[in-house]
């Protein structure tokens, strides 16, 4: 499992409210060049974005499927890429303790595919740096749509 954390100045609620919103999905996940489709009952279990990977011409169309999703602080995605295989991603939210942001840790591992039996450490240096990118993507969208929080008038 390779994990990356990082603060944010704005609420939980304001992250989870980009990880629900389906159609956000290729503005924020790093290697997602296109949203084709968003299940209506996303972001509930079960729920699927189809979208296309890759970079154009060479798209390649897959889908991600919800596992569990808890409102308050987290959702857990099983995310295919294939030929690479598949992932499973747990994104989890909590409140800094002073309230004034929140701090985001997602958590992600090959789960099937070509991609499980790469060794560890090079499996770390592919998803470690594109999780690092993913997350100042998503953090920036959810700071900007809550740009009351955390930032000067």
């Amino acid at each position: 499992m390779v994990t990356v954390t990082r603060a944010a100045r704005c609420t939980p609620d304001a992250v989870l409210g980009v990880l629900a919103d389906g159609w956000s999905y290729s503005s924020w996940v790093v290697g997602t060049a296109r949203i084709r489709a968003v299940d209506p009952a996303w972001p509930e279990p079960g729920a699927r974005i189809l979208h296309s990977v890759g970079m154009w011409p060479a798209l390649l169309d897959d889908e991600t499927v919800v596992r569990a999703w808890d409102p308050q602080r987290s959702i857990e995605l099983q995310a295919r890429g294939w030929p690479a295989g598949e992932a499973r991603v747990l994104i989890e939210v909590e409140p800094t303790p002073s309230g004034a942001g929140c701090r985001i840790r997602v958590t992600e591992d090959a789960d099937k595919g070509p991609g499980k039996i790469l060794p560890r450490p090079a499996r770390s240096a592919v998803i470690a740096p594109r999780n690092i990118e993913t997350l100042r993507r998503l953090l920036l969208i959810a700071e900007r749509q809550a740009p009351e929080q955390g930032r000067p008038g």
